[in-house]
């Protein structure tokens, strides 16, 4: 199983949210990394067949999904940017809203609404009602929803957004064990969504792909050009305006920060091994949030 973007391209009157964008996906995960703004939910919407290409064509097993129709949303999984979901339902009652819309068996849905349910920690509140449902709770729901039909290919758009640490544990460990059999894609700006877990990341920049790569050779990408250093507040303030600037520690009356330059910024920098953080912020320019 083969999905392709060909030249995908997305205008917005004088402006090109998605330039000629062409990438090939087979099984595992694929992250989509890059800043607010970058174009990651206008490329995902073209790739699930909601939103039109002003140019280019995306396709399983080289025919488009326009063709495709029907055969390509039942082995789909999608989760947007925002959740929609009904206040008054329970979470039980909203996946078998969904499960019907989908044209699943009533049995089969039923059966899998309580695997995923329990996959996802919502098993002990599935008769609570959705508006009384955290931020978190609702991104879950929107986890739940996107595997009911137990999908071939999963699109999810920012989906840790309002998670805790324990949650993203959670939702990551069922990644990886989801993308055995699975296309699996997933956009973000926070870059330890994909480090652990995806094979390839996709680093996108004002709509263009800057570097398609696994996590160990886009490292290399800023070898040598990673620093650690001690400075002082005053040190800092400068060196923001100079250089894209990573963690910063204070430590007691001084900063210990990661610095990424092209050349030795201080006398006193020491050069360390370079994570994918750090690839962001050359690329991005310290945009990470």
């Amino acid at each position: 199983m083969r999905l392709r973007t060909q030249n995908l391209t997305k205008n917005f009157g004088n402006r090109c949210a998605v330039d000629h964008v062409s990438l090939n996906f087979e099984r595992g995960v694929y992250g989509l990394l890059g800043p607010n703004g970058a174009g990651k939910t206008t490329l995902m919407r073209m790739m699930v067949g909601v939103l039109p290409p002003s140019s280019g064509k995306v396709t399983l097993d080289g025919v488009t999904i326009g063709e495709l129709g029907a055969k390509y949303r039942d082995i789909l999984g999608y989760m947007p940017q925002e959740v929609g979901y009904y206040r008054d339902f329970t979470a039980k009652r909203f996946l078998q809203y969904l499960g019907a819309l989908k044209g699943l068996d009533p049995k089969y849905a039923n059966r899998r609404i309580d695997e995923l349910l329990d996959l996802v920690g919502l098993a002990d509140v599935k008769n609570k009602k959705l508006g009384q449902f955290s931020g978190g709770m609702i991104r879950r729901i929107g986890i739940a929803q996107a595997l009911l039909n137990d999908p071939k290919i999963l699109i999810l758009d920012e989906p840790t957004a309002g998670l805790d640490p324990n949650e993203r544990i959670r939702f990551k460990n069922i990644l990886s064990e989801l993308s055995e059999e699975r296309i699996v894609i997933l956009s973000t700006h926070i870059v330890s969504d994909v480090q652990s877990i995806a094979g390839q990341v996709i680093l996108l920049k004002e709509g263009k792909v800057v570097n398609c790569d696994t996590t160990e050779n886009l490292r290399h990408m800023v070898e040598g050009k990673v620093w650690l250093a001690t400075v002082t507040h005053r040190e800092l303030n400068e060196l923001k305006r100079q250089f894209p600037i990573g963690n910063v520690l204070q430590r007691d009356d001084h900063f210990e920060i990661r610095i990424v330059s092209d050349s030795k910024p201080l006398q006193n920098a020491t050069a360390v091994e370079p994570s994918l953080e750090d690839v962001f912020i050359y690329v991005f320019g310290g945009q990470q949030e």
